[in-house]
Parts: structure tokens; C-alpha cells; sequence
């Protein structure tokens, strides 16, 4: 599809500026922030600078120009029960996941302008329509990626439902496409900007690839098909994984791509496929790795079946498995879908069942292991000398980073959270399933 106008005012070859969370776990993508004073006990009545009501639902973390923040949202209109059924028997769904699926009759995806300071909705920007959108998980939301700033554009990704560039001032979209895909159970991959490219993974049970688009344009400057998979359905080939860019110590740029089965490396500016990793029989991978440039490392869980975590140096070619870029492995007790958290030599990460465990990062020793209560979707965060964990059930943990096990505070919200939080200086900004909060620590 043609873009619609022409007018982003520079290169995008750059996030959004300092003072900002441009994208899914933040400026380096790790779940680091360097804001200071950030509160660590606060409530509904405790903390609060505001507390805004979201309209629609959606899973898909905030982020932040340094001016005014983002989220996206669905808008939802759901079918009676009766009529649910039988679109799950007309789709020719497994009649064993009927549970486990939501249906809706049609979706209203917008993205939404919030004020920093006040929390006022500033501007809702419809983006598209979509009757009869495919079936998504129970636990998924219609609106579940995290779109990127940069340079006055926003960026929001809904899978097959749509892409979009838009002008954060004026509200206006500035290009559209689609891209068809099955995703199996809704949406989730985030999409990442460098050098004037928006990646994409589209890791789907038709199909598998990774595609580039201009981001100016909208229009495709690169797709390259995954390596063949062993998998016998499409079920256990998709993949929900967010990329990152390695600028590794041979000096090249790398686009980091997990999915089922495989880690691959490819160059960004033309998709070509450096290295790969057959990591196991790993699919559904959700966790965004992490790349240590002390230890020289990329941080990485392989997703549902059976997750481990892997430790890989990213200085190979061709087909490294079995080879000694593998440094070291964790089979036990690791997260299928919240990202790992590096703080220093220290490898944090909280398994979706709540147990969590802190490894040296350079060797994998397990320094402690400890259960959090509570269910986890969302990423840890690290701010202010503490980690941030929150769970489904609205609690948020805070710990004390080291080698040793410490729970600083425990705080309850109302509602569900499955949003990664973030911090700014003296604010901890958090989406609920119905709100986004700002807490501060002046208040």
C-alpha cells in the first residue's frame, strides 16, 4: 500500500531523544533506565501524580518522546457466546482450545497521546478497523506490540491487523501496510527502528520471515525467509520475539532474530543471514534477548516447550551450534515470556510462574533462586538502584539488585498488568489493563 503522505521531517535514523522511552524496554531495549528518585512504595491512594482511564484494551507497553506519552489500544465488540462457537467451527479450531481463544466480531485499533504532566488524553488517532479479525489467546490482547518513537513519528505494529507510521503532532498517518500472516494466537512481536529501517519479525504458522521497511515510506526494503524447521505443525514454528541490534566487538552490526528453533543474526541493511543457532525445539518466543557489551554476550530464553537460557557470543558465521559461541546454558527455571534483566554482572529474570533467580553473567553460577508470588507476562525493570517486577495479579516487586536475595517493597494496583513498566526521573510511569498511572516520588 502506498503512503498515504511523505512528510517525516528527518532521516529516522535515530530514537526519540534522551529523556525518553522510545520503545519497548526503553532507549537500549535491556529494561535499563538512568532515572533517579524513583518511588518504590506507592498504591491507588499512595504516590499517585495521576491515574488516567484507558478506552479499549490492550497489552502493549507506553513509551515516551520526553513530551508526551504513547500506547495503543483496541477497541472491542464481542460476539455472543453462541456465535463464538460456531466462528471457532467455521475457522476449523481444535474444539480442546475453544477455552482458551477470544473472538471478537470487530476491532477499533487507535493509538493515544496522554500529557506527562497532567495524564489528560490529548489525542486518539483511529488507525484501522478490522471485522472479523483472527482468534487470539485468552491471555493476549488485540493490541499487544509496542509501538517506537522517533523523530516526531510514531510507529504502532498490530501484526496482520496493520502497521502504521504516524505524526505525533498533528496526529495524522503518514503511511500504511499490511502484511498477511497467521499469527496462530493474536499478535506480539514489537517492531524495532535502526538506520532508517522498522524491523519486523513475522514468525506465523503459515509462514516465517523477517522483513525491513522504510520507515519514511512504509514501503519493503528487504524480507528474508526463516531456515527450514524440523517442526512437524505451524504451531511450533511461530514466534512472537522482539529484535535487537548487536554492534559487536568485530565491529559489525548485527539484527538479532530468535524464533522457533533458531537464533539467527542478520545484516540490517540487506537481510543477509550471518550466523544462526539451532537452539532446541524452543517456539512461541516471547523474551527480547539482551547483549552485554562487558561480557560480550547475548542473553537469550527459547520460549515455550521447555526454556532455557543461553548465553552466546555473537562472533560467528554460518551455523554455530555445538560450537564454542555457546558459552553457557540454564535449563531450569526460566521465563517463557518476560525478557531477562542485566545489571551489571548480574543476570536477572523471573520465570513466568514466579520463580526468580539471579546468575552470573559471565559464568551462568546461579547465585540465588526465589519465589515472587504471582504470575508474570510483563519485563522486569531496573531504575534507581532497584528492580521493578510486576505480576498479572497488579503486584508490583521491588527488589535490590546483587547476590543476594532482598525484597525492598510490595505494592498492589487494581487490575491486570501484562505491560512492561518504566522509569523517568522521579516517576514511575505503569499500564494496568484499564489505566496508565504516573507515580511520583514528590507526591
Amino acid at each position: 500500500m502506498k503512503p498515504l503522505l511523505y512528510t517525516l521531517p528527518v532521516l529516522l535514523c535515530q530514537l526519540a531523544a534522551a529523556g525518553s522511552w522510545p520503545q519497548f524496554r526503553g532507549p537500549d531495549g535491556d529494561g535499563v533506565a538512568t532515572a533517579e528518585n524513583v518511588p518504590v512504595r506507592f498504591s491507588e491512594t499512595e504516590s499517585v501524580k495521576w491515574k488516567t482511564d484507558l478506552p479499549g484494551r490492550g497489552w502493549s507497553s507506553p513509551v515516551f518522546d520526553g513530551t508526551s506519552l504513547w500506547v495503543t489500544t483496541a477497541l472491542e465488540v464481542f460476539p455472543t457466546e453462541e456465535e463464538r462457537l460456531a466462528i471457532l467451527k467455521e475457522a476449523g479450531e481444535d474444539e480442546k482450545t475453544f477455552a482458551a481463544r477470544q473472538v471478537a466480531s470487530k476491532i477499533e485499533l487507535s493509538a493515544v497521546r496522554l500529557n506527562y504532566e497532567t495524564g489528560a488524553i490529548e489525542k486518539t488517532v483511529p488507525l484501522t478497523t478490522v471485522t472479523n479479525p483472527q482468534t487470539i489467546h485468552a491471555q493476549n490482547s488485540f493490541a499487544s506490540p509496542t509501538p517506537v518513537l522517533a523523530d516526531g513519528a510514531l510507529f504502532a505494529h498490530f501484526g496482520d491487523f496493520g502497521t502504521f507510521a504516524v505524526d505525533t503532532e498533528k496526529g495524522e498517518i503518514l503511511w500504511r501496510e499490511k502484511i498477511d500472516l497467521e499469527h496462530g494466537v493474536g499478535p506480539g512481536s514489537s517492531p524495532f527502528l535502526h538506520g532508517g529501517l522498522l524491523f519486523l519479525i513475522c514468525d506465523g504458522v503459515d509462514r516465517q520471515f523477517v522483513t525491513a521497511l522504510n520507515a519514511k515510506t512504509g514501503e519493503t526494503a528487504w524480507t528474508t525467509e526463516r531456515p527450514a524447521m524440523r517442526a512437524g505443525t505451524g504451531d511450533q514454528k511461530k514466534s512472537y520475539n522482539t529484535p535487537i541490534v548487536v554492534s559487536g566487538r568485530d565491529g559489525r552490526d548485527q539484527l538479532i532474530c530468535m524464533g522457533a528453533q533458531w537464533l539467527v543474526s542478520y545484516e540490517p541493511k540487506t537481510g543477509k543471514e550471518l550466523w544462526r543457532l539451532d537452539h532446541g525445539n524452543g517456539f512461541s518466543v516471547v523474551p527480547r534477548p539482551v547483549y552485554s557489551e562487558t561480557t560480550g554476550l547475548i542473553y537469550l530464553s527459547t520460549g515455550f516447550g521447555k526454556p532455557e537460557l543461553i548465553a552466546v557470543r555473537p562472533d560467528g558465521s554460518g551455523d554455530i551450534t555445538g560450537s564454542d559461541k555457546v558459552v553457557w546454558t540454564e535449563p531450569k527455571r526460566i521465563p517463557a515470556r518476560p525478557s531477562p534483566l542485566l545489571v551489571g554482572d548480574e543476570l536477572f529474570v523471573i520465570a513466568d510462574g514466579g520463580i526468580a533467580s539471579c546468575f552470573d553473567a559471565r559464568t551462568g553460577t546461579l547465585h540465588w533462586t526465589e519465589r515472587i508470588e504471582g504470575n508474570y507476562s510483563s519485563s522486569p525493570l531496573f531504575a534507581d538502584g532497584h528492580i521493578f517486577v510486576a505480576s498479572h495479579e497488579g503486584v508490583i516487586t521491588i527488589l535490590k539488585p546483587g547476590r543476594t536475595f532482598e525484597v525492598i517493597a510490595k505494592n498492589q494496583l487494581e487490575g491486570t498488568i501484562m505491560a512492561s513498566p518504566f522509569a523517568m526521573d522521579g516517576s514511575l510511569i505503569v499500564r494496568t489493563g484499564g489505566a496508565l498511572y504516573r507515580f511520583s516520588a514528590d507526591q
